[in-house]
């Protein structure tokens, strides 16, 4: 009596669903509290039911097998499936034993639900889902290491791929060992992070790669926990690209000031030297041979031409010089100045030429190209003071997205490329980070100008293409030139003739320039030679003296440059009521006025400062012979 009472105490006050059904027929002998609470039948109900009640219809087949597999005494704890009164679904582990129920064969059954385990499993099993993938599919490095030492315990494949290594050769070894942090002050900066109350920051560092290249990272790191050990999870990402274009944009922000003060000046500077030039020339035709004058004008002639050269650098630099493109084979190009070269280098230095045949064109102007390779050659020759071997190579090249984004921002597709090598000095990084620079050079005072390259530089990027260098200390260097191949028959480089008698002529001619002296002495120089001329100094005055002029203009020679209403607007205006009027135009540099009017390689153009007989022959040249 005893023991039933202590039994019953226990069935009713146990804080988990029990009850006692019968083998045979399935039916609930007995149920506690905690049963009728949690399922929310009463007890009455219960007493109606069977234990097949509480399970969904089709897991009836599978609790039938079940119960007649039992085995008597203790049976082992089995997850299952139950339906409360309001069609609640739960999980719930039971456990049974075999009992005699006031002489019924019965089984006593405890169940726990556990239904909110099972879903916090999963929710947990589905965030560690989530993570792993997230972790083994990031575009950016992660890594896990231990705190203490360093030790990398796991890595996903963008973190491996970055630095070169397979999981097994970075697993397990620290970052000591393979020497990953160029800077160890860095991780320093990011552990004191760590260690601050204040929210972390992405550090930048530079990692050692498994072959030794350098990756400039920025990196962002947590405390974690992981099997009870503290260690730490780091986000690392690649930025040395980014921060090469970085540098890039930056250089090209700096190069297009320099670019835009060259072009700024260019106009009335070379406006003046047009005056001192051909002023000199007049005064040489006028002055006797024996006259001690001469000399003086000689060296007036020198220093404007000297002065004519540093300017054009600097637009060359600024991409904004005048350009008189054509078809050009780059072979023909390097043998045509080939003689030059040698001349240049030096005994000392050999110069190895090795051409591809058949090669395509590039559009191009010759002399700024031949400029260009002479710099190059000087360069070299200044690179290799003992002497050496200049190697100049030239090959077709289709530059994919891929090896064009290694090189620099450029434009995929058919190009030519000419390569200057040489076996000198070589250069470091920041050498190379400021070598296009203009005014840049490691030469002596008085030894360079340091417009070279930064000349190179120009007369590239304005002809479409791309110049790049490779070099190391004691590696010699080579510079290398993309030009845009051309679908077009290269033109013969015959030189051209100079007539030995400067041209004359007699038609009218509209001279259009703001510079007075300039006016004057282009005025000046072709009523000389027999042209009637009329001068104005703006577009408003050329157009209201064109309107009362009796006679026809032949040809219009005006600045592009112009106050108010620019030369090409000017011209604009006045085909519209001569179409046939023909125009030569004066600029010594490429500024927007032509740029955004249309005037191209296909319009007459006289680039100043020029001289008397440059400016005879083209217009000669535009009247017709």
């Amino acid at each position: 009596m005893e023991s039933e009472t202590q039994y019953r105490l226990l069935f009713e006050s146990n804080p988990l669903p029990m009850w006692v059904f019968d083998r045979k027929t399935l039916q609930f002998l007995a149920v506690n509290e905690a049963a009728v609470r949690h399922y929310g039948y009463s007890r009455a109900e219960f007493f109606r039911m069977s234990i097949a009640d509480i399970r969904r219809p089709e897991e009836i087949p599978n609790l039938l097998a079940e119960i007649s597999r039992l085995k008597a005494g203790f049976n082992d704890l089995k997850i299952w499936r139950h339906q409360k009164k309001d069609g609640t679904l739960i999980d719930v582990e039971v456990t049974g034993h075999d009992i005699n129920f006031h002489g019924v064969d019965a089984q006593l059954i405890l169940v726990h639900d556990i239904t909110e385990r099972r879903r916090s499993d999963e929710q947990l099993r589905q965030s560690q889902e989530r993570f792993s993938k997230a972790f083994r599919s990031s575009p950016i490095g992660i890594t896990i290491s231990s705190e203490a030492n360093g030790r990398y315990l796991d890595a996903n494949p963008t973190f491996l791929t970055l630095l070169g290594y397979d999981r097994d050769e970075l697993l397990g070894r620290t970052v000591e060992e393979l020497e990953i942090w160029e800077e160890p002050q860095q991780r320093n900066l990011l552990f004191s992070q760590l260690n601050s109350s204040q929210p972390t920051k992405p550090v930048e560092a530079s990692f050692r790669t498994r072959s030794g290249e350098l990756r400039r990272v920025e990196i962002a790191a947590e405390r974690i926990l992981v099997n009870d050990e503290p260690c730490i999870l780091a986000i690392t990402q690649d930025v040395t690209e980014a921060k090469l274009l970085e540098q890039q944009f930056r250089q090209s922000q700096k190069m297009e000031a320099v670019g835009r003060l060259a072009g700024g000046i260019a106009h009335d500077f070379n406006n003046m030297l047009g005056v001192i030039i051909g002023y000199s020339e007049i005064a040489r035709e006028q002055v006797p041979a024996e006259h001690p004058s001469q000399k003086h004008l000689q060296e007036i002639r020198k220093a404007a031409n000297r002065a004519t050269d540093l300017t054009r650098q600097l637009l060359a630099f600024s991409r904004q010089q005048v350009l008189s493109p054509r078809a050009l084979n780059l072979n023909s190009v390097v043998h045509h100045v080939s003689k030059m070269l040698r001349a240049v280098i030096g005994e000392d230095i050999s110069l190895v030429l090795r051409p591809t045949e058949p090669l395509g064109s590039v559009c191009a102007d010759l002399g700024q190209i031949e400029q260009v390779l002479m710099n190059l050659a000087v360069n070299a020759r200044d690179a290799m003071p003992k002497g050496g071997t200049i190697v100049i190579e030239t090959a077709n090249t289709d530059l994919e997205p891929s090896s064009a984004q290694r090189q620099q921002a450029v434009s995929p597709g058919p190009y030519v490329t000419i390569s200057v090598t040489d076996n000198g000095v070589g250069m470091d990084e920041s050498v190379k980070a400021r070598l296009f620079e203009p005014f840049f050079t490691t030469k002596e005072p008085g030894k360079g100008t340091g417009l070279g390259l930064s000349t190179a530089y120009g007369i590239v990027k304005q002809s479409g293409g791309y110049i790049w260098v490779k070099s190391e200390p004691d590696k010699g260097a080579t510079f290398t030139i993309c030009l845009p191949r051309v679908d077009q028959l290269a033109e013969n480089l015959a030189p051209t003739t100079v007539p030995a008698v400067r041209p004359k002529g007699t038609e009218t001619l509209l001279v259009v320039e703001d510079e007075e002296a300039l006016r004057s002495l282009v005025t000046s120089v072709l009523e000389m030679n027999g042209y009637s001329v009329v001068a104005a100094d703006g577009a408003m005055s050329a157009l209201a003296l064109i309107q009362q002029f009796e006679h026809n203009i032949d040809l219009i020679l005006t600045d592009v440059i112009l106050p108010g209403t620019s030369g090409p607007e000017m011209v604009e205006t006045l085909k519209g009521k001569w179409p046939e009027l023909k125009v030569l135009y004066m600029s010594g540099y490429v500024g927007t006025a032509m740029l955004q009017r249309g005037v191209d390689q296909d319009i007459a153009l006289l680039a100043k400062p020029f001289s008397v007989s440059e400016l005879l022959v083209k217009v000669r040249e535009v009247l017709g012979v």
